[in-house]
C-alpha cells in the first residue's frame, strides 16, 4: 500500500517547499492512525502542496483534485502517481463520490476541500455537502484542517489540524439536509482553528 514516488518526490520536494514557504504545524497527533476525511479550507494553489509537506512522509494519502489539472498529459501524470484523482467541481461526480469511499475503505486518507474552489473570503463560500457523504457511506470521521490564507515569499504559513468530527446523521445513510450541515459544520470548525468565524 506504500506509494514510492509519493514518498521520494515527498523527500525531494519537500526542503524546497519549506524553504519558500515555512509552515507552522500544530495537531498532527490529532490524525488517527485509521482512514480519516481531512477537510481543509482552500484559498491558494499552494494549499494541496503544503498539506503534503505537513504530513508525514509515510503517511497513505489520497486527494481530491479539480479535473483541469489532468487534461495536461505531464501534469496529469505527475499527481496521479502522487494520489491524487479528478473531480468535476460543476457537476454531481458519481465516479468521484465512488472513488473517495474506495480510498476510505482501503485505508487511506482523504484530503478534500469542501468548499471546491479557491476562496478569497474565507468562510463566504458555500460549502459542498457532498464531503460529508463519502465521510458517512465511508463510515469515517472527518477532521477540520485550517491552512493560513496568506502565502507569501519566506513567511511562515499556519497548517492546523483539529480534532476528529463523526458526522451526525439519522437513518443508515443519512439525508441531503444532514450532509449539508455536517459540511457546513466541518468547515466551521475548519475556520475557527484559524480564528475566523
Amino acid at each position: 500500500m506504500r506509494n514510492k514516488f509519493y514518498e521520494i518526490m515527498w523527500t525531494i520536494f519537500r526542503p524546497i517547499v519549506l524553504l519558500f514557504h515555512p509552515i507552522d504545524v500544530k495537531g498532527l497527533e490529532n490524525i488517527p492512525d485509521e482512514p480519516i476525511l481531512l477537510c481543509a479550507n482552500h484559498s491558494s494553489n499552494w494549499d494541496p502542496v503544503l498539506m503534503v509537506a505537513a504530513l508525514s512522509k509515510c503517511t497513505k494519502l489520497r486527494i481530491m483534485a479539480k479535473e483541469q489539472l489532468f487534461r495536461i498529459p505531464v501534469v496529469k501524470s505527475f499527481v496521479s502517481k502522487m494520489g491524487a484523482f479528478p473531480v468535476n467541481r460543476g457537476h454531481s461526480d458519481i465516479a468521484a463520490v465512488k472513488t473517495s469511499i474506495q480510498c476510505l475503505r482501503s485505508g487511506f486518507h482523504l484530503l478534500v476541500f469542501p468548499e471546491g474552489t479557491r476562496v478569497k473570503n474565507p468562510g463566504k463560500a458555500p460549502v459542498k455537502g457532498g464531503v460529508a457523504m463519502i465521510a458517512i457511506r465511508s463510515g469515517v470521521k472527518m477532521l477540520p484542517v485550517f491552512i493560513g490564507t496568506t502565502k507569501k515569499l519566506f513567511q511562515h504559513v499556519p497548517v492546523i489540524f483539529g480534532k476528529p468530527y463523526t458526522p451526525v446523521y439519522t437513518g443508515r445513510k443519512g439525508t441531503a439536509e444532514e450532509y449539508q450541515s455536517n459540511a457546513d459544520e466541518i468547515m466551521r470548525q475548519a475556520y475557527e482553528l484559524g480564528g475566523i468565524s
